[in-house]
C-alpha cells in the first residue's frame, strides 16, 4: 500500500505544471527602452571622449541655470516617489497633487534648459561650430527629447488618476511612470557630471 501511495504522490508531482515566469509587457517594453537609451548615451559619451582627445577643443563655462535645472529635476523625482507611495495607499488627493507637481517641475526643467542654450549662444557656443559645443547641444537635446516622452507618460497618469482608474490594486501605470522618470533624472545627473568633468 505504501509503495502504491508513494507512486501515486510521485505521479501527481510529475503531472503538476511548473509555474511559468511571466513579465508584464509594459514593464518589459520600458526596460527595453531604458537599455536602448543607455546604449545610445554610452556610444555618444565614448565618441565625445575620443573627439576631445584629438584636440581643437574649445572649453566654455556651463551656464549656472543648468545647475538650477538639475535641482528642479531632482525635486521632481521626489514628488514622483510620493505619487507612487500615494497610489499604493489609495490616497487620491496626494496622488493627484504629486503627479501634477512632477509635471510642472518637468516643464520647468525643459524651459530652464532652453534658457541655458540661450546663455550658451551669448558665449558664442552654437550647435554648428566647435565639436565641444555641438556635443553639449546634442547631449542636452537628446535628453530633452526623452524627457518629453516621460512627460507624455505623466500626462497619461494624470488623466487616469482623475478618472479614478488608479488605486492600490492598479498601480502599474504609476510604477512605469516612476521608473521612467527616475531613470531620466539619473541620466541627466550622469550627463551633467560628465560634461562638467570632461569640459
Amino acid at each position: 500500500m505504501r509503495e502504491k501511495e508513494l507512486k501515486v504522490s510521485i505521479n501527481k508531482i510529475a503531472e503538476e505544471p511548473k509555474p511559468v515566469l511571466s513579465v508584464n509587457k509594459w514593464k518589459f517594453m520600458l526596460w527595453l527602452f531604458i537599455i536602448t537609451i543607455i546604449m545610445l548615451f554610452a556610444s555618444q559619451t565614448s565618441a565625445y571622449l575620443v573627439r576631445r582627445a584629438e584636440g581643437n577643443w574649445v572649453e566654455f563655462n556651463i551656464p549656472q541655470i543648468f545647475w538650477y535645472s538639475t535641482v528642479v529635476l531632482l525635486i521632481s523625482s521626489i514628488s514622483m516617489h510620493f505619487s507612487l507611495q500615494a497610489a499604493k495607499k489609495n490616497n487620491q488627493q496626494i496622488l493627484k497633487l504629486a503627479v501634477a507637481i512632477t509635471f510642472v517641475f518637468g516643464i520647468a526643467f525643459l524651459c530652464m534648459q532652453y534658457f541655458g542654450w540661450q546663455d550658451l549662444q551669448q558665449q558664442g557656443i552654437f550647435l554648428k561650430g566647435n565639436p565641444s559645443g555641438s556635443f553639449f547641444y546634442v547631449f542636452t537635446g537628446l535628453h530633452m527629447a526623452h524627457l518629453l516622452i516621460g512627460l507624455g507618460i505623466l500626462v497619461a497618469t494624470f488623466i487616469m488618476t482623475f478618472r479614478m482608474k488608479i488605486d492600490s490594486n492598479n498601480t502599474l501605470l504609476v510604477e512605469i511612470c516612476a521608473t521612467a522618470w527616475h531613470f531620466l533624472d539619473l541620466l541627466w545627473v550622469y550627463l551633467f557630471v560628465f560634461l562638467l568633468y570632461f569640459r
